[in-house]
């Protein structure tokens, strides 16, 4: 082999254990995931943004953004009284295209690939801007017996294990001790909140919600 062949050779085995290893970057899981939540307004659009940032181990919350979406915040919704409770969230303002630039730049800054909601298939859908995150719908864990030992064994489930009924957040926050009296406050960086806890009081690793995955 010539010196000159010799190099191209030696440089082809760098550029290949360069390419892997970004490969192998890509792979490594994320320290950081995101809980999302939104409310729509009559018109079946977004009015409103919850994002609850959290450690990928102990699922304990570590941020809080708040996104309200103008014009259609004007429109109305069923949930638009509590739409300014949430005063310890950062609060940002904008029109959509502004708003789902500014969480796709901070999701990322934050090291958050993953994406997890309640009932996913639901805001997947009413935010296709965010489709480039993993998603991950934490329903499809909280309502089966294999996974949320918190269900009655006298709860009626399906052959597959999951609950016939009443596996909305609220039920399922209070099968898990988060109290009796528990109701979904319907505001979305609350209800992102709400729907971390259950991840975090299931106590699930964050592998077993690879069959969650959109």
């Amino acid at each position: 082999m010539s010196y000159n062949k010799s190099l191209d050779f030696l440089e082809m085995i760098k550029n290949t254990s360069s390419k892997s290893s970004k490969k192998a970057e890509k792979k490594t899981p994320s320290s950081v995931i995101a809980v999302i939540d939104t409310e729509t307004n009559w018109h079946d659009e977004v009015m409103s943004i919850g994002i609850a940032l959290a450690d990928a181990k102990t699922f304990r919350c570590i941020d809080l953004r708040y996104y309200i979406l103008e014009p259609e915040i004007f429109v109305g919704g069923m949930f638009d009284s509590v739409l300014y409770i949430a005063k310890d969230a950062t609060q940002l303002k904008g029109d959509r295209k502004k708003v789902m630039r500014d969480i796709g730049n901070y999701l990322r800054e934050k090291g958050a690939g993953s994406i997890f909601a309640y009932n996913a298939r639901f805001d997947y859908g009413h935010m296709p801007e965010l489709s480039d995150f993993e998603w991950f719908d934490i329903m499809r864990l909280a309502a089966y017996k294999q996974y949320n030992k918190s269900i009655p064994a006298t709860a009626e489930c399906c052959k597959t294990g999951r609950l016939k009924r009443g596996y909305g957040v609220e039920e399922i926050l209070r099968m898990l001790g988060h109290g009796s009296n528990y109701c979904e406050t319907h505001n979305a960086v609350r209800d992102a909140e709400d729907e971390l806890k259950i991840m975090e009081l299931m106590g699930q690793p964050l592998e077993a919600y690879e069959c969650a995955r959109l």
